[in-house]
């Protein structure tokens, strides 16, 4: 009876390892084990969540095609809604992950709770600069920066099309801080060019409603807007997808991609995409930073800020259809940014102040 109650609890804890994600007697050594929590749009949204993920399964050595690993020294939890962050947070450290990596800001009030719980139980989050604990990890991104380059190649494109008065939209997720620096630094870059373009802008207020995008995105069109940056998760994919329909159309609009390269996304015919370019916000560096730091035993709770000058942010040039000498104009001015040549300003308060942002935008700074 006893050899019995004893192989029942050693079933028990092995399957409580493997349904955990991670099993411990599968690993080998002492690489560190990290858990991904997600938003709702998981790490299929194509851009966010994506690039965090790209960077974890690059650092183990697989793809995301391939994620061999995936269970032995990794795993990702997606909460449908925000009442599961706490739940998740507090699951995934009590199952004794190295890293526990979460993104965007909507996670910082439950890490803000739950952090403080498990003082030796190392924490990451992206987009947030003010949990202040000694065991989280917070990254920020320069996002002015690299949506200056690609408001300005979308500027420079118009230009060299020779289209005149051409007009821009954006479109956010939900509002916040973060956003309005997407927003800023590709109005800027479009005023750098038109400095009367014409701007119009939506929130809507969710990072996984695609349909809201692309119903805004036919309105502009309608109307006559060349080109639509979308910083708003797997909402902005609507973005994308109306931008396929009307190029397959022969009509000449544009998207914008944002965090990952979504080229791909926006192809409608051979070679050819509706995605002119990407802001690159490149998150898979703060997933290698992290797991990097944990393997090399100098983890700690500190702010670290990324930028052009680091390679933290930028825009993508593969759409053989972004002319030459737009790039060279980008990549020049990329160079200003780096040297302080070019300031750019991240907030809307000081954006319209300095007369770089026109007034009646919905940004918000807080």
């Amino acid at each position: 009876m006893k050899k019995l109650l004893v192989f029942v609890l050693v079933l028990a804890v092995s399957f409580s390892l493997f349904a955990a994600g991670v099993t411990e007697s599968a690993k080998t050594d002492d690489t560190p084990t990290l858990r991904l929590l997600t938003d709702a749009t998981g790490i299929d949204d194509k851009s966010f969540n994506a690039a965090a993920w790209r960077g974890i399964v690059s650092f183990y050595g697989d793809t995301v095609a391939n994620p061999s690993k995936r269970g032995v020294y990794y795993d990702v939890v997606t909460a449908q809604t925000q009442d599961m962050y706490i739940p998740n947070l507090k699951q995934a450290a009590d199952e004794g992950y190295d890293i526990i990596m979460v993104t965007g800001f909507t996670f910082a009030d439950a890490l803000s709770e739950v952090a403080p719980l498990y003082p030796d139980q190392n924490f990451v989050i992206v987009d947030v600069d003010w949990v202040g604990q000694p065991n989280v990890l917070e990254f920020i991104y320069s996002e002015e920066q690299g949506s200056y380059l690609v408001g300005l190649a979308a500027a420079l494109q118009a230009q060299a099309e020779g289209i005149a008065n051409p007009r821009f939209g954006f479109i956010g997720g939900v509002p916040g801080s973060t956003i309005t620096k997407f927003e800023m630094g590709y109005v800027q870059g479009l005023r750098a060019v038109y400095p009367n373009a014409s701007i119009v802008d939506y929130y809507a207020n969710d990072w996984g409603k695609p349909e809201l995008a692309k119903a805004t995105a036919k309105t502009w069109y309608d109307s006559g807007v060349y080109a639509i940056f979308s910083a708003a998760g797997g909402t902005g994919n609507g973005t994308i997808a109306q931008a396929k329909e009307y190029r397959l159309q022969g009509k000449n609009v544009w998207a914008i991609g944002v965090d990952s390269d979504q080229y791909e996304d926006g192809i409608y015919a051979s070679g050819k995409s509706a995605v002119l370019t990407s802001m690159l916000k490149k998150v898979e560096n703060s997933s290698l930073y992290a797991l990097n730091a944990a393997k090399d035993g100098t983890f700690k709770g500190e702010v670290v800020k990324m930028g052009l000058a680091d390679d933290g942010v930028g825009y993508s040039d593969v759409n053989s259809e972004l002319k030459a000498e737009v790039k060279a104009k980008v990549d020049a001015a990329k160079a200003d940014i780096i040297s302080g040549k070019i300031k750019i300003y991240g907030t809307y308060k000081d954006a319209l102040a300095a007369g770089a942002a026109p007034a009646g935008l919905a940004a918000l700074d807080d």
